[in-house]
């Protein structure tokens, strides 16, 4: 890194994009964002690049990554599709989907970005900058969040300079995400299959298109993706769920009729609940009340997203 007070924030254009390019060429590390959150994008082909991901999230060595690709057929050099994967990937791609696959052999993938499980990890994204920064590249990204490990995902570019600082070497600022959620994890089992990290795309959707998880969902009690930390999203105070009025010591975030010091979403909408869900855990932890509490959402839908992001940051 080179010692600069801040990262380099550029806005996403033409202009921008090749820089970008040449830093990850280069195994450097920026930050891109993408529908779901801003990403922390480094090659998945190279170790040290790998590495240094690690190293700027404080992230475990055990929790994969996600690999973002151009295209379906550039993730099947990567992974082994059965016919239920590449009827999800036509479904849902471009878009908040990962599938979680075998590894292809001779993929090419340094292994930092499997933590050495025999699957992978992939998902084309549908933001214009990511997809651009794919193209330029040329190369497979590995892009995790773009904060430290177990903190507040970032949705805007100030939320990855605030977190990273200088340890990202260039942030595309791109606005605010629209999804506000990472991606619906799905990994096809041998009996079913399981969504192992709730998203925007929801249990109902994935049925529609490949029948009843049945067997498949039970837990393997393993780490397989991204997000199945039990503490994560974390504002870094204390957190109260169901709370539908504030004690004195509390920020209190509302949704619906629970007025509160912010509002996931005034007219109970779930999907501008999970868009604003991390902005209103950020406005929370930065405020100088020590406690949180945070309105009760539905489960229902991508309420069973907000819901898990929700419990993972009171834990």
């Amino acid at each position: 890194m080179t010692g600069k007070s801040g990262p380099d924030l550029r806005p996403v254009d033409v202009t921008a994009i090749r820089p970008a390019a040449e830093v990850l060429r280069g195994c450097g590390l920026v930050a891109v964002p993408t529908e779901t959150v801003y990403g922390l994008a480094a090659r998945a082909d190279s170790e040290s690049a790998v590495a240094a991901i690690y190293r700027a999230k404080g992230r475990p060595d055990f929790n994969p990554l996600i690999v973002h690709v151009p295209t379906l057929e550039a993730a099947e050099a990567f992974a082994v599709f059965d016919e239920r994967a590449r009827k999800l990937a036509e479904a849902f791609w471009p878009g908040p989907l990962t599938l979680v696959l075998p590894l292809r052999e001779g993929a090419g993938i340094t292994p930092a970005v499997t933590a050495g499980l025999p699957t992978i990890a992939l998902r084309w994204p549908a933001h214009p900058a990511m997809r651009a920064l794919l193209e330029q590249s040329g190369l497979p990204l590995a892009a995790p969040s773009a904060n430290r490990s177990g903190a507040v995902s970032p949705t805007t570019a100030a939320h990855v300079a605030s977190s990273l600082g200088d340890k990202v070497d260039l942030v595309l600022d791109g606005g605010a995400c629209t999804a506000g959620i990472e991606s619906t994890i799905v990994a096809p089992r041998d009996s079913g299959w399981a969504i192992l990290r709730p998203g925007p795309i929801t249990e109902a959707e994935i049925s529609a298109i490949i029948g009843p998880a049945g067997d498949g969902m039970t837990s393997t009690g393993k780490i397989e993706a991204p997000g199945q930390l039990a503490s994560h999203y974390a504002p870094g105070k204390p957190v109260r769920l169901g709370a539908c009025e504030a004690e004195d010591d509390e920020f209190l975030i509302g949704f619906g009729p629970v007025q509160g010091h912010t509002t996931l979403s005034e007219s109970g909408d779930l999907a501008e609940a999970a868009a604003r869900l991390y902005a209103c855990l950020h406005l929370a932890a930065a405020d100088a009340k020590p406690r949180v509490a945070i309105a009760p959402v539905p489960e229902e839908g991508i309420g069973a997203a907000i819901n898990d992001r929700l419990r993972r940051s009171a834990a």
